[in-house]
């Protein structure tokens, strides 16, 4: 197959997927997250793409022998604030118009402004965005950080305990908190009840891992660590700073910073690893200050990209 002939690939729309659909394109995700050093769909689309229920439009660009080259997700759920897309081409399939002809589709089954993510920021995609007219509005930075050295000890305000998640008990004050502090972040801030118990009900969960500070004397939850911890065959684990949120009421008596080191010593220490990263907005001065004071360094960008 020449990589430069003009794509064939018949492109689909569907509003669900069968089961073999979506293990076709969980493994086009894999190979394309594997070749490129960062996963394609993020795991919002993930878990849509495992719930039958929920309302998308999902188009597949196939090759000739039925091959699955390419796949874009378009999230209605809120079309008011921007239709979001996410869209792979798989590795072999590349610089043959399989990404455009996709996009053209996404075009064409888009209603309104479209929100656009490219994870990992691929020169690729930002070519194909800006020739299709979208703006570069909005960048989410992967950090990294060794646990092999040394970490500062959690010191807690006083007054404040820390704890494990109590699934059932502490899932409303856990929400209201997390809220409160994403209240202007885009996707975080929006959290449901059902959003909360699809990822508890996530065979990486661990409550032991979601560490919550509270009052002593009222126990109102103030803050949270939420780690996570990854692990794919063939890849080495690694944990990640999957939420860290404090009350706005609790701001500047270091909490964050004693629940973030306290998640790494979690990280580190119960669960043997030997390195983390997290997401953060870059234009979240705050935050990244904050970690970088704490020895993470960029490893990656993910681009989110505007049309409408």
């Amino acid at each position: 197959m020449s990589s430069t002939a003009p794509t064939a690939d018949r492109v689909a729309r569907a509003d669900r997927l069968a089961p073999v659909e979506v293990a076709e394109v969980l493994a086009l995700a894999r190979v394309a997250g594997d070749a490129d050093g960062a996963d394609p769909l993020d795991e919002h689309v993930l878990l849509r793409l495992r719930d039958p229920e929920a309302p998308a439009v999902h188009l597949t660009a196939r090759a000739a022998d039925n091959t699955l080259t390419g796949y874009a997700h378009l999230d209605t759920t809120t079309p008011g604030d921007g239709i979001g897309v996410e869209l792979v081409v798989h590795p072999a399939y590349r610089r043959r118009g399989t990404g455009r002809a996709l996009a053209r589709g996404v075009l064409a089954a888009a209603s309104g402004p479209l929100r656009a993510w490219a994870h990992g920021d691929h020169p690729s995609a930002a070519a194909l965005a800006v020739d299709l007219g979208f703006a570069r509005a909005r960048v989410l930075w992967q950090l990294r950080r060794p646990l092999t050295a040394a970490l500062p000890e959690p010191t807690l305000p006083d007054g404040i305990l820390l704890r494990a998640f109590r699934p059932g008990e502490d899932d409303d004050a856990w929400l209201a908190v997390n809220n409160a502090a994403f209240a202007q972040h885009p996707e975080q801030g929006r959290w449901t009840p059902a959003d909360l118990r699809v990822r508890l009900a996530e065979p990486w969960f661990d409550p032991a891992g979601l560490l919550i500070a509270e009052d002593a004397a009222t126990g109102r939850l103030l803050g949270f660590h939420w780690t996570k911890v990854h692990e794919r065959p063939g890849s080495a684990r690694i944990g990640e700073v999957y939420v860290l949120g404090v009350d706005p009421g609790a701001h500047r008596g270091g909490l964050g910073r004693a629940l973030t080191t306290a998640g790494l010593a979690y990280l580190r220490d119960r669960r043997g690893l030997d390195r983390v990263m997290l997401y953060v907005d870059e234009s979240n001065t705050a935050a990244v200050a904050l970690y970088e004071r704490l020895g993470f360094a960029r490893w990656s960008a993910h681009v989110n990209y505007h049309l409408g």
